[in-house]
């Protein structure tokens, strides 16, 4: 909210902020990029990237990890002198478009047309396709070998659809597991909705959508799996996450994303599991996807350069050098099949990739999904009319902003 705030304070200007066009400069650069880094592993990748680049270039390239990037890169963006590449998370990237701080390059790009569909949508604001997407994960369903077995359930059990998913897990309660832990946030429960024909806001990202017969569906879904013992949170089986109540063998399914196999990998080592699309709903298959770009300031000085540094990470070569460091999922679908060759595993979480939907993209959203997220978290004993109501009132509130 911090960093909304800052940024939404600041008066739109196609050519930055208040100042008129920014002078450009030519030759070597000197360029900061300011990345989100999931640890070590992205943070060693992405420097020798750049340093590659730069080198090969003639360019000086400086790559700042950061703390918290929602809060400094607002504070920057705010700033006089902002970072000329960061990453942008989707979820926020509406509220930087509308202010003017980013620079809609992403469509000069060779590589423009290449990026999935999902992820370009993601990235598009009033449209205009802006900002390269880096790379991307989506949710996939998570089926415990040992505890499936116990249950007496093979892998013709597997759930395709919704009455599967109740059917799988009647059965895996019936012998005294927890069928299914999943989070109680948007960023799970949305798949559903998604599945339902429904989501928060129009397509165009103009109107809210979010009180319709479709979302009511996927909400009293979901309700039904909580209130029968179907589906538990995390917090309802004492674990921080659903993985880990995943891992400790606690629950026999749960819905996440494939940043879960590294997870998994190095906290329990050994452990059995299977990956699966997630069961289609009454509208067809429906996954979310969650991705970030490479943003440019509009008020860069150098903003041909830190084009061209942007081309040359989103490379497939490039991406697929990124997957091998810290295992993201590239972004460009000429990538798909050398991925799927490296990591035949992800297939399901990559198949998601042609029918996944990214955050709601519209500006000052952040207070409007975290209230929301709020109310998904009292759903077995909400009502679900009565929140998507709410949701309805404040999402259109918030588009009138």
């Amino acid at each position: 909210m911090l960093a909304a705030a800052l940024v939404l304070a600041l008066p739109a200007c196609g050519e930055g902020f208040g100042g008129g066009p920014v002078p450009q400069q030519t030759g070597p650069a000197a360029l900061r990029v300011l990345i989100s880094s999931s640890g070590e592993a992205e943070t060693r990748a992405v420097t020798a990237a750049a340093q590659q680049w730069a080198a090969a270039e003639g360019h000086t390239v400086t790559v700042i990890p950061a703390q918290d990037i929602a809060q400094q890169l607002g504070q920057a963006l705010a700033g006089s002198d902002p970072p000329d590449v960061f990453y942008v998370d989707a979820a926020r990237f509406a509220d930087y478009a509308a202010v003017g701080a980013l620079e809609p390059y992403a469509e000069r790009l060779p590589a423009a047309g290449d990026f999935y569909p999902a992820l370009r949508q993601a990235f598009t604001y009033q449209n205009r396709f802006y900002c390269a997407p880096k790379d991307f994960a989506t949710l996939a369903l998570q089926v415990n070998g040992r505890l499936w077995a116990r249950a007496g359930l093979g892998a013709a059990d597997v759930p395709r659809d919704w009455a599967g998913l109740r059917t799988a897990a009647s059965r895996v309660k019936a012998v005294g597991i927890v069928p299914l832990v999943l989070d109680s946030s948007f960023d799970r429960v949305g798949a559903f909705m998604l599945q339902a024909g429904g989501w928060p806001v129009s397509d165009d990202g103009t109107r809210a959508t979010a009180d319709s017969p479709q979302n009511r569906q996927a909400l009293e879904y979901v309700q039904g799996l909580l209130r029968d013992g179907l589906a538990r949170y995390p917090q309802q089986v004492d674990t921080g996450w659903a993985g880990e109540a995943f891992g400790r063998g606690m629950t026999a399914m749960t819905i996440e994303g494939n940043w879960i196999r590294g997870a998994l990998a190095a906290d329990y080592p050994g452990l059995a599991y299977t990956v699966h699309e997630l069961p289609a709903g009454p509208a067809g298959p429906g996954t979310l996807s969650f991705t970030t770009c490479w943003g440019i300031s509009a008020r860069s000085r150098f903003k041909a350069q830190a084009v061209g540094f942007v081309e040359a990470m989103t490379t497939a070569d490039a991406q697929l050098a990124f997957a091998r460091a810290y295992g993201v999922m590239p972004s460009l679908v000429s990538a798909r099949q050398a991925y799927l060759r490296e990591f035949p595993a992800d297939e399901p979480f990559l198949a998601g990739a042609d029918y996944a939907r990214g955050p709601v993209n519209a500006p000052h959203m952040d207070r409007v999904m975290s209230d929301f997220d709020s109310q998904l978290a009292r759903l077995a004993v909400a009502d679900p009319a009565v929140m998507l109501r709410r949701l309805q009132r404040n999402i259109t509130a918030a588009l009138e902003r």
